[in-house]
């Protein structure tokens, strides 16, 4: 089962009203969706909710929703702050089965940027995509997906199919799309651009003619 557990109370009020009720009453709000069954309002202890977030394996993971003796795998889809205090105000659960498929986005890391060759000679790293959107057993979720940038060189294109998915598959199957590129960064170009130029408008030394 899933590392977190989250301890929710069903809460009677909806709307605006009910969700700062539960704010004040030292509560996060949010919804539980998915599956067969209808919506459900709940709300867990902002500090245990605080805690869990921060572990970093909360959003996009398997977690256990506990509600008294009863227990339901969910993955916490989303969560909404306060654009001043940075709080959390809301989040969304949906319901799935630990052993079903899911289609869920996982965050691609890179890792090695700073030692990698490409990086000394004037290279940058252009990255498309921070994410990609897999399918996946819901007890299987990758953390994320990793790409070593150590044995890449400049002009590389890295594309999905060079990257480890843990058994996950990308949703998108008809082409294998591209994660980031190497190019030659803006200030290298613009470097040899300024020699290039120096070089042409240097003077030329010339020889003086001796006199016999």
């Amino acid at each position: 089962m899933a590392e977190i557990i989250l301890n929710v109370d069903v809460r009677e009020g909806v709307g605006t009203g009910g969700a700062r009720a539960v704010r004040r009453a030292g509560g996060v709000p949010g919804i539980l969706y998915g599956g067969d069954k209808a919506p459900v309002a709940v709300s867990v202890n902002e500090k245990d909710f605080k805690k869990s977030l921060y572990t970093g394996k909360l959003l996009g993971h398997l977690v256990t929703l506990k509600y008294g003796d009863e227990t339901q795998p969910v993955i916490a889809k989303d969560v909404q702050f306060d654009p001043v205090s940075d709080r959390p105000v809301h989040f969304d659960l949906m319901r799935v089965d630990e052993k079903g498929t899911i289609k869920i986005e996982v965050p691609v890391h890179f890792k090695n940027l700073e030692d990698a060759p490409f990086n000394r000679q004037g290279g940058s790293l252009e990255i498309v995509r921070h994410a990609v959107e897999v399918s996946v057993r819901a007890d299987r979720i990758p953390e994320e997906l990793v790409v070593d940038l150590m044995n890449h060189k400049m002009g590389d294109t890295i594309r999905i199919s060079d990257i480890d998915l843990q058994g996950a598959e990308p949703t998108i199957t008809d082409r294998d799309f591209v994660i980031a590129t190497i190019k030659v960064s803006s200030a290298a170009l613009s470097a040899a651009a300024d020699e290039a130029a120096d070089a042409e408008t240097a003077p030329v030394a010339t020889e003086e003619k001796s006199e016999d």
